[in-house]
C-alpha cells in the first residue's frame, strides 16, 4: 500500500476544506471498499479524510415529512430502525445483504452509492424510493436525484472537493410498499447478477396501482430507473397482464454484458423473473399482508 496522509476533522466545514485542499482526497466512512481499493492500487489518494463521526453524516431521522439518512450511517442502524423497516422496506432489504454482519457494522449506504458499482445492492432501492443526494463543497450544497448520481462503472457526479452528506427520501404514502431482490449464483459470489427494486402505491381498494417506481441493477453501466416499466402499471389493476407489460418494458431497457456471472441473455431473462416477484412482494406489503422473504429465494 502506498503512503498517504490521514485526517480526522471535527466539523463538516473542516472536512470540506481538507477535501478541497488535497491533490487527490478520498473520504473514509466504513472503508469496506476504499481500503481494499487503496491496497490493490485501484485508487491512489494523497489524503484520506475520516468522516464517519461528523454529525451531519450520521443523521438518521424518520419523520412524517420523510427520511434523512446520513452518508456515514452504517447498514446495521438502518436494519435496526423500526420506522425504516416499516416504511422503507426496500432499503432494509438491501442493507441485509450488503456483505455479512461484520461488513454491515461498518459499511454505509452512502459509501455503497459513492462506490457506484452497476451491481450495487443499495442503489436500486434508493432509486425506487425516490431518494435525493445532498452534496456539499466549500462553495455550498446541491441536490441530485439518485438515479442521476452514477455516470458509469465506478463513476459518479461528485467533483473534486465535493462530499455526499446525506440522502433525503420523501414521505411514504398510505398503502405503499417496496421491495428489493437480487439473484446471485451462489452465496460465495456476493455480487448481483441482476437486482431489482420497486415501490408501489395502491388505491383505497388495494387493487389498482396509483404510483410506482422501478429500478434495475447489473444490467447496464449504471443502475437504471425503469420509467416505462412503472408507467405500464400506473392506473392499472394489479394482475398478470399489468405485470407482463411492466416486465416487457423493463427488459427493453436492459443492456447487460456477458461475464463470468452470467450471459447477457440470461440477465435479461432474470429481469423479468425478479421484477414479477418484486412487484408481488411490494403490493403485498402495501396491502399489509404478511410477507416473508428469504434472500436467495
Amino acid at each position: 500500500m502506498r503512503d498517504f496522509d490521514y485526517a480526522v476533522p471535527s466539523t463538516l466545514t473542516d472536512a470540506l476544506a481538507l477535501m478541497a485542499g488535497a491533490s487527490v482526497a478520498r473520504p473514509l466512512a466504513g472503508g469496506t471498499d476504499l481500503i481494499d481499493h487503496v491496497r490493490t492500487g485501484r485508487l491512489a489518494p494523497d489524503l484520506l479524510v475520516d468522516i464517519k463521526k461528523l454529525p451531519e453524516l450520521n443523521r438518521l431521522e424518520a419523520s412524517p415529512s420523510g427520511l434523512r439518512l446520513g452518508a456515514s450511517v452504517p447498514c446495521w442502524k438502518v436494519i435496526a430502525s423500526t420506522e425504516i423497516s416499516r416504511d422503507y422496506t426496500a432499503l432494509v432489504d438491501s442493507c441485509r445483504i450488503i456483505g455479512g454482519i461484520q461488513i454491515q457494522n461498518r459499511a454505509s449506504v452512502g459509501g455503497n452509492l459513492c462506490n457506484s458499482g452497476p451491481a450495487a445492492d443499495s442503489i436500486p432501492s434508493l432509486i425506487a424510493l425516490g431518494a435525493q443526494c445532498v452534496i456539499a463543497s466549500k462553495d455550498g450544497t446541491r441536490e441530485v436525484p439518485v438515479e442521476a448520481f452514477c455516470t458509469g462503472p465506478g463513476k459518479n457526479v461528485l467533483q473534486p472537493g465535493e462530499l455526499l452528506v446525506e440522502l433525503k427520501f420523501p414521505a411514504r404514502a398510505v398503502r405503499s410498499g417496496s421491495h428489493y431482490r437480487r439473484f446471485i449464483p451462489r452465496n460465495e459470489m456476493d455480487i448481483a447478477v441482476v437486482g431489482v427494486g420497486a415501490s408501489v402505491t395502491l388505491d383505497e381498494s388495494g387493487q389498482r396501482i396509483t404510483d410506482a417506481r422501478i429500478a434495475l441493477g447489473a444490467v447496464g453501466p449504471t443502475p437504471l430507473l425503469a420509467t416505462d416499466a412503472a408507467q405500464a402499471l400506473i392506473g392499472q389493476a394489479f394482475d398478470e397482464v399489468a405485470i407482463a407489460k411492466s416486465v416487457a418494458a423493463a427488459k427493453a431497457i436492459a443492456t447487460p454484458i456477458s461475464d463470468m456471472r452470467g450471459t447477457a441473455e440470461y440477465r435479461v431473462h432474470l429481469v423479468g423473473v425478479l421484477l414479477a416477484r418484486v412487484l408481488k412482494a411490494a403490493v403485498a406489503r402495501a396491502r399489509g399482508e404478511t410477507f416473508t422473504y428469504q434472500p436467495g429465494h
